[in-house]
């Protein structure tokens, strides 16, 4: 007669255990990935909100500006302390301002536009397939008072 030795019978919870260690290995891993995935596009919804304020911001502020040097000047004021003040870190940004407007006659319709354009910096996410930085970009256009002097 041979004797065979006989594992002992192994209880639900010890065959768990080890699928757990397993679903927790893939699940954290794919859990950590979705999260920096929500806050890439959380940080990149914010700073286009915030350039398409300082857009609106130098636009409206090269509106109501007496000459058409000031108005240059006054919106890319406004639209880097628009920036700051929304706490928004370009590493580089562009201010353009068109104040064509200012060269037409009283009585005629006229507008300013401002475009900001800000590189904003990502690579603090590191999460792969996020690029390091993202570039955003924003035109905005204010009206001229038609019967102002200019």
């Amino acid at each position: 007669m041979s004797r065979t030795r006989r594992r002992p019978h192994l209880g639900a919870a010890e065959r768990e255990r080890g699928s757990a260690v397993i679903e927790a290995a893939i699940g954290v891993p794919a859990f950590m990935l979705f999260v920096g995935l929500i806050v890439f596009a959380g940080r990149v919804a914010v700073a286009n909100q915030a350039v398409g304020s300082a857009a609106a911001e130098a636009a409206r502020s090269a509106s109501i500006s007496r000459t058409q040097a000031q108005a240059a000047d006054t919106a890319r004021a406004a639209a880097t302390q628009a920036l700051s003040n929304q706490n928004v870190n370009c590493l580089r940004m562009t201010i353009s301002v068109d104040t064509s407007g200012f060269g037409s006659p009283v009585g005629t319709p006229a507008s300013v536009r401002a475009t900001v354009t800000c590189v904003v910096n990502l690579s603090d996410l590191a999460v792969p397939g996020v690029p390091g930085t993202r570039t955003v970009s924003a035109s905005m256009s204010s009206p001229l008072d038609t019967y102002r002097e200019r």
